[in-house]
């Protein structure tokens, strides 16, 4: 029987995922026309997926390299004949599984290279002596940004790239780079203690375009193979905009708020359901939350960038140019929304919206202390609005009346979600409107 997958990459046989076959026919257009290009999306975007699923739409074609800088360790990049021949063992071990005569090969190119001209040299040979063209796959190319030997790896396959579309070399076909950060970016020095060269390593590499978050539609494609094993009677297309609702489509919360109601709600594929397993996950300690906080806490700005949005109800111009709104979109903490930014999904809302009351509460106590639960729920288990409200004006004008206008404007949103906080904890549920993220006053 199929799971649904929250940890590694997700395999059709394995697991249930959304269809992604749409997304990997785009990608492939962009490799067959022998394109060079980086997927550079945030952690958890489904980049693992993506690249399993290419390597196996393109194998019968092309022979495609599929390697990883993850784990490799010090001593390859310890000189130039160290890298290029970790290289091609790279290229051996990628196609160990099902093709021993090329392991070999690669094997016995890795044993007489001792730098980056040999490297080339060799590349061009097993390129022109194939068949088939070439294709190179290089994931977590993140770990690996800082180390001039890889950048320098990245201008060779640059000016390879050149050369073959010049006539004058040959070389893979098509490289695809995989991380968080965009490569292309990147500089190039000439030697350490050099500030850096004007060409970007990766300056051949043409835009990615295509989406990779997943709409409603390709959400029930996912659904509806649960639904033929588990027979729940969801209403599939409810529950997909329901999870487009909350996720924006961001893949691995796509996958998981269904993982969380299969295996801790019975099956409660209902509304009620769906917020339940909203409430367990915003609960979670997991690598998703922990990088997206460490990132407001690693840098300053960021965090005052995404306050201003959430809430002060500030409108900011979408301009990716502006280095801090293109970290933000990097991480995957904003998209673009028509001519501004927002929030990339509602999850993501709640959880720095509960970010930044917890730090208001470790460093002010003021609303939390004047809140007792029982006071505020009615005999049938109904919130009773009117009162809080009553109450939360009463509390405003005895702590907060002598500040001005301006400062009430700023803080106003987050003092109320503070006050409220203790109120619905454990019991309630809160979604603030779509009117009130999109910058207009809570009141």
């Amino acid at each position: 029987m199929k799971k649904f997958n929250i940890a590694t990459s997700c395999v059709p046989s394995m697991h249930y995922m959304v269809d992604i076959s749409g997304k990997i026919k785009k990608i492939r257009k962009l490799i067959d026309v022998g394109e060079y290009f980086t997927i550079n999306k945030a952690r958890q975007f489904g980049k693992t997926t993506a690249r399993y699923a290419l390597k196996s739409e393109l194998k019968d074609e092309y022979i495609v390299l599929n390697i990883s800088f993850e784990g490799q360790g010090e001593k390859s990049f310890q000189d130039e004949e160290s890298f290029s021949k970790s290289i091609f063992t790279m290229f051996a071990d990628s196609v160990s599984f099902n093709d021993e005569n090329l392991e070999k090969e690669f094997i016995e190119l890795s044993k007489d290279v001792s730098n980056f001209k040999e490297l080339s040299r060799k590349v061009t040979k097993f390129v022109k002596k194939n068949n088939k063209k070439i294709i190179l796959l290089i994931d977590e190319v993140d770990k690996s940004s800082n180390n001039q030997l890889f950048l320098s790896f990245l201008g060779l396959l640059r000016d390879k790239y050149i050369g073959r579309n010049n006539g004058e070399d040959a070389t893979f076909w098509s490289v695809v780079l995989f991380g968080v950060h965009d490569i292309k970016n990147l500089k190039v020095k000439v030697r350490p203690g050099e500030i850096e060269m004007l060409n970007s390593p990766w300056n051949v590499a043409v835009d990615f375009k295509v989406d990779m978050t997943f709409n409603p539609k390709e959400i029930s494609t996912m659904l509806i193979d649960f639904e033929k094993d588990y027979k729940t009677g969801m209403d599939i297309e409810k529950i997909s905009n329901l999870i487009y609702y909350y996720t924006s489509g961001y893949p691995y919360l796509v996958s998981k708020l269904p993982f969380l109601i299969h295996e801790e709600l019975d099956d409660d594929f209902t509304e009620e359901g769906m917020k339940k397993a909203v409430k367990s996950l915003l609960k979670e300690k997991n690598t998703l939350f922990d990088d997206l906080i460490k990132n407001f806490e690693n840098n300053k700005d960021l965090y005052r960038v995404i306050k201003s949005i959430l809430l002060e109800g500030n409108k900011i111009g979408y301009n990716i140019s502006n280095p801090i709104l293109g970290m933000a979109e990097m991480y995957g903490i904003i998209k673009a929304n028509n001519e501004s930014v927002k929030i990339h999904n509602i999850i993501f809302e709640k959880y720095i919206y509960d970010y930044m009351i917890s730090k208001r509460e470790t460093s002010k106590g003021r609303e939390t202390a004047s809140v007792t639960r029982s006071e505020y729920i009615k005999e049938n288990g109904d919130l009773d609005m009117t009162k809080v409200l009553d109450r939360f004006q009463d509390f405003m004008y005895r702590e907060y009346r002598k500040e001005d206008e301006k400062f009430l404007e700023k803080n106003g949103r987050l003092i109320f979600l503070a006050w409220i906080k203790p109120i619905i904890n454990g019991i309630g549920f809160y979604d603030v409107e779509s009117e009130t993220r999109d910058n207009k006053k809570m009141d």
